[in-house]
């Protein structure tokens, strides 16, 4: 502390000498030479009469060199008194005015350093900085003291299906009846999470570790973590950190553990730990990682909070549409034409889930148009020729090329898409214009419908600025603020959008986002919760008379039962259709059966059935893809 001072005392008299000698210094450098110059021309005056008396000089050769003698003279003289003329102020003003200046400098410094410093500090060495940060951080509010600040559950969404919240309501009867059933537990922790009721969710998920004792995997305790974090309002509370360490050290690798971590340390004054955890996880990570987003939108923060001078890597740009290898046509040869048939469709099925999701060139647009051509499928040809021209409206050579290939195709003409539908493939995916911004503030149902539909289809950055302003208004800051930070994860590559959403949010008496935001990680909702009939896992309803019997039965024949209501759901939906939560129900029932080969089957049959419905598909790919 001593050394401190000395320093300052130094600085603050090294100033006021400068000051000084500004002040108290001799006059200009040019006046001083101006003046030599003049007594050198009035010698050179008086030189010249004595050269006149020796003879010399003639009177009329000393006259001459007399007037220019003078003219020379007056001249310095002139230069002289203008240079002195801004020097002359009075030595004891001078003195007055340094002496004023010296105890400002003095006075005002430590008068700024005490209202702004900490006079009283010791010195910090950053061993001693790490100790307290540790100290605190091991000293944090638990898991129940940060949850007993925060709102209690406010229900399930206002717009959530009837029977669907039926469903669930059975679903934690039969639990409570048999609280030792792993499957149910974990059915449960899906259901609750996806209604938004995190801390029944994750008290079912620890409930489910604990039943399953060693055979706990890295991803039970992820996902645990996970809603123990959406719980708590993205804070890592030290029963997170410690489900964190446990998936680590079963998979060291688990994206979704080390993003926690990363988290938990730069939300505890840790960032020289949080950010190389983050960067090593960033670098080595797909641009389609469920933590890319978030890392990305935060890392800049975390890093200057580790002093360091960090870019992160450009996101990698979607190639081009890789063809059949050499490979795949040797296979191909060999198939009978069904099975070609079917290799090429799932190169185009391929492709579109492609362009859907990360966008594309002209030229797999065009690609995609004579492919399903080939196949056969001219009306969805047709219709993405269609979204194709809408895409491209201001190019007309990408145009034209697609224009090309549907003509080459056989194509008479593209189908007329609605500018009010689902995103077209090439869309960039993470601003789709998708959804009409409401002209007034819309009230709860209207703002749950607009969460789902966000969830399910994206939107434009000026629709999720009216959802957060609308939560803001109806009171509900704490969902606003989460929207928010998911809105900065989403837009991160697109800084004017993330401009724009933080400003709303500022104008809407919002003060920050939710601290680091959690990432929307697969198989955990998000805060923001999805429309109800589409929540992960969700398995059709069993009756009254279902549930009865399950709790008679032994867990093969339950779980003989449940594989029949799967079947039965199956059937019905392949041979009568069904909007697209029923799909969703059997693609989940079908995952958490593990049922893979069938979950396949069934997503090409909703393919087929949806051929004509962008939106129903967009709600049923994210489901598909995670099994």
């Amino acid at each position: 502390m001593l050394g401190f001072w000395i320093i300052a005392a130094a600085t603050a008299l090294a100033t006021i000498a400068i000051l000084g000698r500004a002040l108290l210094g001799g006059g200009s450098t040019d006046a001083g030479t101006d003046a030599y110059d003049v007594q050198v021309y009035r010698d050179q005056l008086s030189e010249l009469d004595r050269d006149v008396a020796r003879g010399v000089l003639n009177e009329a050769e000393a006259e001459r060199a007399r007037v220019e003698t003078s003219r020379r003279l007056l001249e310095a003289d002139r230069r002289a008194q203008a240079a002195e003329a801004p020097g002359t102020a009075p030595r004891g003003l001078s003195l007055a005015v340094l002496a004023v200046s010296g105890v400002v400098i003095l006075a005002g410094g430590i008068g700024l350093y005490s209202i702004a410093g900490a006079p009283g500090t010791p010195d910090l060495p950053l061993a001693t900085r790490i100790e307290l940060a540790e100290t605190a951080r091991a000293q944090r509010a638990t898991q129940a003291e940060i949850e007993a600040e925060l709102p209690d559950w406010a229900g399930p969404p206002p717009g959530a299906d009837a029977e669907y919240l039926d469903m669930v309501e059975q679903l934690r009867t039969a639990v409570a009846t048999r609280p030792d059933e792993v499957e149910g537990q974990e059915l449960l922790a899906r259901h609750e999470g996806a209604l938004g009721n995190f801390r029944a969710a994750h008290a079912a998920m620890a409930r489910a570790i604990a039943l399953k004792g060693d055979a706990a995997t890295a991803e039970d305790y992820t996902a645990y973590a996970e809603l123990l974090a959406l719980a708590a309002n993205g804070r890592v509370s030290p029963e997170a950190e410690a489900a964190i360490r446990q998936a680590l050290e079963l998979n060291p690798d688990d994206g979704i553990a080390l993003y926690y971590l990363g988290l938990m340390y730069g939300q505890n004054d840790r960032p020289d730990r949080g950010f190389p955890i983050w960067r090593d996880l960033l670098e080595r990570s797909t641009p389609d990682a469920p933590w890319v987003g978030p890392i990305r939108a935060q890392i800049g923060q975390l890093a200057a909070m580790a002093g360091v001078d960090y870019t992160p890597p450009a996101m990698a740009a979607a190639g081009p549409f890789a063809g059949p290898s050499q490979e795949d046509m040797e296979a191909a040869a060999d198939m009978s034409p069904e099975d070609r048939a079917e290799m090429i469709r799932g190169m185009v099925d391929r492709l579109m889930n492609r362009l859907a999701t990360e966008g594309g060139t002209a030229q797999e647009w065009a690609q995609l148009i004579g492919a399903l051509a080939v196949v056969g499928d001219t009306e969805r040809a047709r219709m993405i020729w269609g979204e194709a021209q809408t895409v491209y409206a201001g190019n007309p050579d990408a145009l034209a090329l697609i224009d090309g290939s549907a003509a080459n195709a056989g194509l008479e003409s593209p189908l007329a898409v609605d500018a009010g539908a689902a995103p077209a493939p090439g869309a960039a995916p993470a601003a789709p214009a998708t959804l009409a911004v409401p002209e007034a503030a819309p009230g709860a149902a209207t703002i749950d419908q607009l969460m789902q539909r966000l969830a399910s289809e994206g939107g434009p950055p000026e629709v999720w600025s009216e959802l957060i302003a609308a939560l803001a208004e109806a009171g509900d800051s704490a969902r606003a603020r989460a929207i928010w930070g998911e809105a900065q994860s989403a837009f991160a590559a697109h800084p004017d959008a993330v401009a724009q959403i933080d400003e709303a949010a500022t104008a809407a008496g919002l003060s920050d986002p939710v601290g680091f935001s959690a990432p929307r990680a697969v198989p955990t909702p998000a805060p923001a919760a999805p429309a109800a009939p589409a929540a992960p896992g969700a398995l059709p309803g069993p009756d009254a008379d279902d549930i009865a019997a399950a709790a008679e039965m032994s867990a093969e024949d339950r779980t003989a039962m449940i594989e029949g209501m799967v079947a039965g759901l199956a059937d019905t939906l392949t041979t009568e259709g069904g909007p697209p939560e029923r799909w969703v129900m059997l693609l989940n029932s079908l995952g958490q059966l593990g049922d893979t080969e069938r979950a396949a089957e069934i997503w090409t049959a909703a393919q087929a059935y949806f051929a004509d419905d962008a939106a129903a598909l967009d709600q049923l790919r994210p489901v598909a893809e995670a099994l």
